[in-house]
């Protein structure tokens, strides 16, 4: 297979001054992109500004022959968001893709979370994650051709201890996706969600010396790949962990029909209701809404 590239293609990326993102904007870059690498330079926990990082990415690209610019926009607010796609619009005068990866952390147990500490990550996460794609979803619309990458995680799916906030964000951004993806479907927009798991600063404090090699590069091609003319696939969500790339998705059984329920019904056929030996996937894109419900549908009719 020839060499994928992105030659006159804009990439935007959030949160690229370090680890992944800024794996995906060099991976990119070195392709043929042009890239706006995003990142206010906060710490994990969200505080401080430091236009370096974003910066330094730049010059890494610039130095290797490739075309970037810096934007140190907060992708947390309305006009962070829209001042960032704005960027990329004044200097290449188009969005092709858009990878949205910035996140911060601030852990705490649930009965402990504080309600700052869980609006500041889904400021950035979930909300960041609305700001961009809602300021550049009508360019891509109108062009009639554009990829969106969110970043989720496996806490979104699966949930983790101490991170309430980071969970129920990223599970948030899977509705997104899916709604951009629907939405996108009839103007060349497509638009998944990458699992990533990497050694980064959000590592800090985790001991990670048993890990096998997981390196932020591992995960960029899965990446590009997604954010590729030629990628298939729209509405899904991939999973890149230490060399392992896979398809999570959301699934349900066949499930049991009765006309009327009772409680004690419910409890005698749990087993039955909960048998997952056949499950059934109702992609998003093109209908996976109007499936669930037309499959329901249909058992209650032939009851």
């Amino acid at each position: 297979m020839a060499d994928l590239r992105y030659d006159d293609r804009v990439a935007v990326i959030t949160g690229a001054g370090r680890g992944l993102g800024a794996a995906y904007a060099k991976l990119l870059a070195s392709r043929g992109a042009k890239v706006v690498v995003n990142d206010p330079g906060v710490s994990m926990s969200g505080d401080g500004v430091d236009n370096g990082p974003a910066q330094q990415v730049v010059d890494e690209i610039k130095a290797a022959g490739g075309i970037a610019v810096a934007n140190t926009d907060s992708i947390a607010t309305p006009e962070g968001g829209e001042s960032l796609i704005r960027t990329a619009m004044d200097h290449y005068g188009r969005i092709d893709i858009l990878i949205h990866n910035a996140g911060i952390v601030r852990r705490a147990p649930l009965r402990e979370m504080s309600y700052e500490d869980f609006d500041s990550v889904l400021d950035v996460h979930l909300r960041g994650g609305f700001h961009v794609v809602r300021s550049a979803f009508p360019h891509m619309c109108d062009a009639g051709y554009g990829r969106i990458v969110l970043t989720g995680s496996i806490g979104g799916l699966y949930g983790n201890r101490d991170v309430v906030n980071y969970c129920t964000a990223k599970a948030g951004l899977i509705g997104l996706s899916n709604v951009a993806a629907i939405e996108g479907e009839e103007h060349g927009v497509k638009c998944n969600i990458i699992l990533p798991a990497a050694v980064t600063r959000m590592a800090d404090g985790l001991d990670t010396s048993q890990y096998p090699p997981m390196d932020p590069e591992l995960v960029a091609p899965a990446v590009a790949w997604m954010a590729h003319e030629n990628c298939t696939i729209t509405g899904e969500m991939m999973t890149s962990i230490a060399g392992r790339i896979a398809r999570a998705y959301v699934a349900e059984n066949a499930g049991v029909y009765q006309p009327s329920w009772t409680i004690e019904q419910v409890a005698e056929q749990i087993d039955a209701i909960r048998n997952t030996e056949e499950p059934l996937i109702f992609s998003p894109v093109p209908s996976g809404h109007v499936d669930h419900l037309r499959y329901s549908f249909t058992m209650a009719s032939k009851g």
